[in-house]
């Protein structure tokens, strides 16, 4: 039976990319497509299996159906050299029938031996530089621009502007307690001046009225500033 006609799991993609960073986990999707009529086991193995995490790492695949398997890569203390992984997957797929559990599969089902109709798929790991985050699109010379401003400017500029609106509410704190503190001298002052009016007995000079008054227009200005 010929290669073409034995190719039984479309997989997407051709190759496992991971954006990697130390001492972070990453992940990747694989997207297993059933490109027949038939139930199709399958079964995912690696060159290392301490270092990858596979969930489903076999399955069954219905008719003209997709498969999802989740690859995750333990967290990495250092770099590869020159970011080349030499890691590899393989996928295993074969014909079964309806009936079959997932916990009932087993390695021997995909040897040529087994008498099923199989496949193999061999999957390389490449690993990518972390890509660039930010809010406003253009060229990697554009983003690389942006993100050395942002990093080396950005956090002089918000200490600026961060400590005007500080100073502004400070020096109208101290307005404010100012008035407060006139305006309490004041109302002790017109207190006094009205027990003095009430404890005579007789009449009182004009001069003495006109600063009652004075006292009175300038208390009502404080408060209505206030």
């Amino acid at each position: 039976m010929s290669s073409e006609s034995r190719e039984l799991l479309g997989i997407d993609p051709a190759e496992l990319l991971f954006p990697f960073e130390l001492k972070k986990q990453i992940s990747c999707s694989l997207h297993l497509t059933n490109k027949t009529d038939e139930y199709v086991a399958f079964k995912v193995k690696t060159t290392s299996p301490k270092k990858y995490c596979v969930r489903p790492n076999n399955g069954i695949v219905a008719p003209r159906c997709t498969s999802d398997v989740l690859v995750t890569m333990q967290a990495q203390r250092e770099a590869p050299p020159d970011m080349q992984c030499k890691d590899k997957f393989l996928v295993q797929s074969a014909i079964v029938k309806q009936d079959l559990e997932p916990k009932d599969i087993t390695g021997d089902m995909f040897t040529k031996e087994s008498g099923n109709v199989v496949d193999e798929v061999k999957l390389k790991v490449v690993y990518a530089p972390p890509q660039p985050t930010s809010l406003n699109e253009g060229s990697d010379e554009g983003l690389g621009s942006l993100s050395y401003q942002e990093s080396t400017k950005g956090p002089r500029e918000s200490e600026t502007i961060t400590s005007e609106p500080l100073v502004l509410i400070s020096k109208l704190n101290e307005e404010n307690n100012s008035a407060i503190q006139q305006n309490k001298k004041l109302q002790e002052d017109l207190d006094l001046l009205r027990r003095a009016i009430g404890s005579q007995h007789g009449g009182f000079s004009l001069g003495f009225v006109l600063v009652v008054a004075i006292l009175g227009i300038l208390l009502g200005f404080l408060i209505n500033k206030r």
